[in-house]
């Protein structure tokens, strides 16, 4: 299994516009990947209702998980977008 501890780049947080991209990525992946705030619940990141769920805010550290094959890939590109300020 492989697993990233990202912490949120968007001054806003994970609001609509940054959860869709993210979303979209996990769905063009093609891999089951589940996100959690760190110590909370864990939804299916392919959700976009799961993912705006959570209410996650600017700073927060979340937790990504897969089981793919291509896991450490698919978590560095996944990584990447969620530690991006979509907000600047």
């Amino acid at each position: 299994m492989a697993e990233r501890i990202i912490t949120v780049g968007s001054t806003h947080g994970l609001h609509a516009r940054p959860a869709k991209l993210f979303v979209e990525a996990v769905g063009a992946s093609g891999a089951k990947v589940s996100l959690a705030k760190e110590g909370g619940r864990s939804v299916d990141a392919g959700s976009i209702l799961g993912v705006i769920s959570l209410g996650i805010d600017h700073g927060d550290k979340i937790v990504l998980t897969t089981d793919a094959d291509n896991g450490e890939a698919v978590l560095d590109d996944l990584a990447e977008i969620l530690a991006t300020d979509h907000d600047a």
